[in-house]
């Protein structure tokens, strides 16, 4: 008998356990035969629309800008965790405020993801972009079969209509469906370089049936509190063919950002270079100045190795932000972890800190890990830092239509000008261009306006020029 009372605890004491994962089972596999999941193993679609620049706004706690998308097409291969995304985009605000691609005029965009590798084609050009391989995963796996397919994969929970998983160090998502098994919303979080853990929500609605596959014609998103996309389905191709191939100049390179090149622009001062945003270290009497720390953990930690290795015996004491867009201030976060103060314009003082100081769970950093106080300071239209030998001006780049609080560095000594996302040289003897960039025109106003003697720019993306290149490409040269 007493066998017969223990058997029957312990299965009591089973029943817990397994009835709730019975239960996530069932709902999980009603809601793929609702929607037609289970025997799809590609989707193809495309749509028109809105989206809106993600971090690329004037003045934080803004919208992002807003942008056209005429034509918007996505393929989707489940087996091979892939996804392509390709978009034609123009400025949807005249005059534009805010960053984002295009500046001006209409560009085409490719944005791919293969498992663990992610990379952007833009023309000929193929680039890695390791960066976004979480938020492309993200948007994979929340399309409406996607979350169904990744909740069956990754244990998930559900409560009433809810179904919740997380892939550890990467995300977490919650999808809510609605009394026919449809799902109607999902909600993410997933780590941002610049604000930590980040909300991302996907909602979706008038389903129509495809072949007994069921799929939404009304798409939008949302991503830290904003609006992101908005989309009318015109397209819908279920199991088409859809093959997504990595390309040999992507395989192997995970970490670009990694890499640092140093090329001396000045006694004391180097423009770091190898990826697609740059940095510049100056050497002070007892510290070392850098400035911008872009992008994420991994290429502000290359920089500052890289700044220490140039000027060794001095402490790395500020870190000058040109602007709060996302992949100018991505590595702040590392800058934050070893103590060094943030030097940014005083509208986006505040933005900073609190963006240095939250939570980053979702996929932890160096600052998550040392949880260290931030120290941000502000400049409103001018501030000096000198030794008494150098001298390192930052300005305030007044009218700027790309950030309000763009700033840009003076070495009045050297007669170098570092500048972010106001001009970015093209190859050597490029073509003025049709439509003149105002970003460039501006910057050569505040030049002119501020009577500052430059010689050289060292913009933050492209390549060294003399003053000239700017003048020439605005058609104010000789």
């Amino acid at each position: 008998m007493g066998r017969v009372l223990a058997l029957i605890t312990t299965l009591l004491l089973c029943l817990p356990a397994s009835a709730p994962a019975q239960d996530a089972r069932a709902t999980l596999q009603d809601a793929a035969r609702a929607l037609g999941a289970a025997g799809l193993k590609s989707l193809t679609y495309t749509a028109s629309g809105v989206n809106f620049a993600i971090g690329q706004s004037a003045v934080p706690g803004a919208a992002w800008p807003r942008f056209n998308i005429p034509t918007f097409s996505r393929a989707v291969n489940y087996e091979t965790a892939s996804l392509r995304d390709e978009q034609v985009r123009s400025r949807a605000e005249m005059p534009p405020r805010g960053g984002g691609v295009p500046a001006v005029g209409e560009v085409r965009q490719i944005q791919v993801v293969s498992g663990d590798l992610a990379w952007n084609v833009t023309g000929e050009t193929t680039a890695p972009a390791p960066v976004a391989l979480i938020e492309r995963q993200v948007q994979l796996w929340t399309t409406p079969h996607g979350v169904i397919k990744a909740a069956m994969a990754n244990n998930a929970t559900v409560q009433g209509r809810t179904v919740a998983f997380a892939v550890p160090g990467r995300y977490s998502i919650k999808a809510t469906l609605d009394d026919r098994g449809m799902v109607e919303r999902v909600e993410a979080v997933l780590s941002n370089p610049v604000v930590g853990d980040m909300p991302v929500e996907v909602t979706y609605a008038d389903y129509r049936d495809f072949g007994g596959v069921k799929f939404p014609m009304r798409i939008r998103q949302g991503a830290g509190g904003f609006p992101a996309a908005d989309l009318t389905v015109t397209e819908v191709k279920p199991n088409a063919a859809v093959e997504i191939a990595v390309p040999d100049s992507i395989r192997g390179a995970t970490m670009p950002y990694a890499r640092v090149t140093s090329d001396p622009a000045a006694e004391g001062v180097w423009y770091v270079t190898g990826g697609s945003h740059h940095s510049v270290v100056i050497e002070m009497k007892d510290h070392t100045v850098v400035v911008e720390g872009p992008l994420n953990d991994e290429r502000a930690t290359a920089v500052i190795a890289e700044a220490r290795r140039l000027v060794p015996g001095k402490p790395i004491r500020y870190v000058i932000n040109s602007h709060h867009h996302f992949d100018h201030a991505g590595g702040l976060r590392a800058f934050a972890a070893e103590g060094i103060t943030v030097i940014t314009h005083e509208t986006t003082r505040a933005f900073f800190e609190g963006a240095l100081a939250a939570p980053a769970t979702m996929t932890p950093d160096r600052q998550q890990a040392a949880r260290r106080k931030v120290a941000v300071e502000g400049v409103r239209d001018k501030r000096v830092l000198t030794d008494g030998a150098r001298s390192v001006e930052i300005h305030h780049m007044a009218g700027s239509t790309h950030a309000d609080g763009m700033l840009m560095i003076y070495l009045p000594k050297e007669r170098l000008l570092i500048q972010a996302d106001a001009f970015t040289p093209g190859p050597p003897n490029a073509p003025v261009p049709a439509v003149i960039n105002p970003l460039s025109v501006n910057l050569a106003d505040n030049i002119t306006r501020l009577n500052l003697g430059v010689d050289r720019l060292l913009p933050l993306h492209g390549r060294v020029v003399p003053l000239a290149e700017l003048h020439r490409m605005i058609g104010r040269g000789n």
